[in-house]
């Protein structure tokens, strides 16, 4: 049951105010209703963030987990190479001098969330591999390549309790692992329940118990997204003709959420 506090929409309009000084590619629509998922789903646990690059996000879930008292934010990245251009080998991201750690960094000082985010300056795998907290919210944004985001799926995934959300950034831009994980992981899976897109960003809510009755919901929404898999699965840039038909099959995905006092509803099923 999701419950909306009442002072969410001005809670999430000051998160909103700082976090749109951070670089990044997190769109306002996509941040708000990070926000939105943070504050507001019912189960326990830590907020997990993969991918952090100069704090964008970071500073939204930040933000809106020090006034709901939701403890600190894990946020996971090796910031050793520029996230705009996603990677499959670690070590030719290792290899890469440019880093956004102090950025980073900078960017919670100035927001006043250090002490509400938990630091891992670390690739995801090495993070995963010892991981034995619950978790409500994850929200994955590092290596868009299938393995990356698969990756980070299969070793966080497990420990996202009963009620919790996985939300995938880029899911609708031409990379194939947010898409292929949220279509094959997630939307085909009756572990799920309401499931969808706020612009680029793919979400689903863990729902092992009564994930069966969002089945139709969730098939249909997999029958136009997984459209665009085809089009993306060997992360080449797009052009000409195909360029064009993936933009067909996107503009057919349905990516727009109701205003803040009706996003409780589309989790009722």
């Amino acid at each position: 049951m999701i419950t909306i506090p009442a002072d969410l929409a001005k809670i999430i309009d000051e998160a909103w105010e700082a976090t749109s000084t951070v670089p990044g590619y997190l769109l306002e629509n996509e941040a708000r209703f990070l926000g939105f998922l943070a504050a507001c789903i019912p189960a326990k646990g830590r907020i997990v963030e993969i991918g952090s690059f100069k704090g964008r996000s970071t500073v939204m879930l930040a933000k809106v987990a020090a006034h709901y008292g939701l403890g600190q934010v894990v946020a996971i990245d090796p910031h050793n190479f520029n996230l705009s251009e996603k990677t499959e080998v670690a070590s030719e991201a290792l290899a890469r001098p440019a880093s956004t750690k102090v950025d980073f960094l900078n960017s919670l000082r100035v927001a006043g969330v250090m002490e509400q985010v938990g630091f891992h300056h670390a690739l995801s795998k090495e993070v995963s591999s010892s991981w034995n907290e619950p978790i409500r919210l994850l929200w994955i944004d590092g290596d868009h390549t299938y393995r990356g985001a698969k990756d980070d799926f299969d070793g966080f995934a497990p420990h996202v309790k009963p009620g919790g959300v996985i939300a995938l950034h880029d899911a609708l831009n031409a990379f194939s692992g947010p898409i292929r994980v949220f279509v094959e992981e997630m939307l085909r899976s009756n572990q799920f329940g309401a499931a969808g897109f706020v612009h680029s960003m793919a979400w689903a809510q863990f729902r092992p118990g009564d994930g069966e009755k969002f089945r139709e919901k969730r098939e249909r929404l997999a029958r136009r997204a997984s459209r665009l898999i085809p089009f993306v699965k060997d992360d080449a840039e797009l052009r000409g003709l195909r360029k064009k038909l993936y933009k067909l099959h996107r503009s057919r995905v349905p990516r727009k959420i109701p205003g803040v006092a009706d996003w409780a509803t589309i989790f009722d099923g």
